[in-house]
């Protein structure tokens, strides 16, 4: 079924979201309503006649008008319910229906069948309040050690504690868990292996409500066992899912990225590239930049600063051809922080600092751009 949910992991439990409204007495029509709201996991009201006056709390999130019933519906206070109003027909080639749209109001007009994916996708978004995606950010290491993991969760935790709705996603199997770095391997709820049969649409908020909460975000992290890989649909379909719940999303990446990694990836609106300052990591992370670069359109570096003098923020870029991100210089103490079970970036010091920076820079220039 377009845009069903093929994932076996439990919904969330939770407050009960208002359904679609349904105007509509054609038995066919009606059923192919039931089944597509079905699909997108709503539940709909059935009704035979206008919806009542706006109210507060009391507006279905959309109404779902037949052509069936339109022509009686012209004159009514339909209209005032703006964008939740759409109609839905069959297509005959006609141009009738799309004048009965500006008749009643409606804002768009849906066709069946050839529209069905789009007006799941419709009814799903009105469902869960679905508005402005979240801003993604892919971190990923220049080499080995370069620190990517310990930004990426920095970014997280400074996005969470600046009151962002936050989630933090794991995309390397075979780091070690980020949970493990945020001292929170024994917090209960679902990890990677959970979400492998996902496919088509993952309901976000089931999603959120289903991950672990660790320093006011949510993190999808790796388990210990003995998966080390999810299919790249089931990856595309929870990213959709966490971007469309919005705030922010930090996904930690492989270097070596495959066909999973490539679809995280996909849906970044930026990477940063952490590469330590020194010629042999800048010349690892040539290899990395060539392939990252090829499908992250905004990719940038974060030099890390030596304790040693070596190649400043402004060489690493021009070597690399990458615009600068920032600079990290040393944090004393960081390394008994992280040992001691504190998250990186939720204390005072360079970590901390560069966090708050990016996200005020990154969410100016793309808020701003859109």
């Amino acid at each position: 079924m377009a845009g069903s949910s093929a994932s076996e992991w439990p919904p969330a439990a939770g407050g009960q979201q208002r359904g679609p409204l349904i105007i509509a007495e054609d038995e066919e029509l009606l059923d192919d309503l039931l089944r597509l709201c079905a699909a997108a996991g709503a539940v709909p009201e059935v009704a035979h006649g206008a919806p009542a006056r706006r109210g507060a709390g009391l507006d279905p999130p959309l109404i779902l008008v037949g052509e069936d019933c339109a022509r009686r519906l012209r004159g009514t206070r339909l209209a005032a319910h703006g964008d939740a109003v759409l109609l839905v027909g069959r297509d005959r080639g006609e141009d009738a229906v799309w004048r009965l749209a500006v008749e009643i109001g409606a804002r768009d007009v849906v066709l069946l069948p050839g529209c069905e994916g789009r007006l799941v996708e419709r009814i799903a978004d009105a469902v869960e309040g679905a508005g402005r995606p979240a801003l993604t950010v892919g971190v990923i290491g220049g080499c080995g050690g370069a620190g990517a993991s310990t930004l990426a969760c920095a970014l997280a935790v400074s996005a969470a504690a600046d009151g962002r709705r936050t989630m933090l996603i794991d995309g390397d199997p075979l780091g070690g868990g980020l949970d493990v770095l945020l001292g929170g391997e024994r917090a209960e709820g679902l990890r990677w292996p959970a979400f492998a049969d996902s496919r088509g649409r993952v309901a976000c908020r089931a999603l959120e409500e289903a991950l672990p909460e660790l320093h006011a975000m949510r993190l999808l992290s790796w388990d210990r066992s003995s998966c080390t890989a999810v299919p790249p649909e089931a990856v595309k379909a929870v990213l959709a899912a966490a971007r469309r719940r919005g705030g922010a999303v930090v996904v930690d990446l492989p270097r070596r990225l495959d066909e999973a990694a490539l679809e995280a990836a996909a849906q970044l609106d930026a990477g940063l590239l952490v590469v330590p300052s020194e010629l042999r990591a800048v010349a690892a992370a040539h290899r990395v930049a060539a392939t990252v670069g090829a499908v992250i359109g905004d990719l940038r570096v974060v030099v890390r600063a030596p304790r040693a003098p070596g190649l400043d923020g402004e060489q690493v870029s021009r070597l690399l051809g990458l615009p600068l991100a920032g600079e990290l210089p040393p944090e004393t103490g960081l390394a008994a922080a992280l040992a001691a079970g504190r998250p990186p970036g939720g204390e005072r010091g360079p970590l901390a600092r560069f966090c708050t920076d990016f996200w005020a820079c990154f969410e100016a220039v793309h808020r701003g751009s859109s």
